[in-house]
């Protein structure tokens, strides 16, 4: 089990080295998502709660951390 969650983290470390802005990105997505949801297509749970913006603001602050490490 751990082999392999090694394994996941080094490719996917491998994949997101050459790719620095792919989650910050994604994260602006949602949180533009987030913003079409809550004011043209009122879905109520998911646009009351606001799920998308934070996870897009937990995203992208995550992938502006990891392009700065790598």
């Amino acid at each position: 089990m751990i082999g392999w969650f090694s394994k996941t983290i080094d490719k996917m470390s491998d994949y997101l080295a050459h790719r620095k802005g792919l989650l910050p990105l994604l994260g602006l997505l949602f949180i533009v998502a987030n913003l079409l949801l809550q004011f043209l297509f009122p879905l109520g749970w998911l646009a009351g709660t606001n799920l998308l913006l934070h996870v897009g603001l937990i995203v992208a602050i995550f992938g502006l951390m990891l392009a700065w490490a790598l």
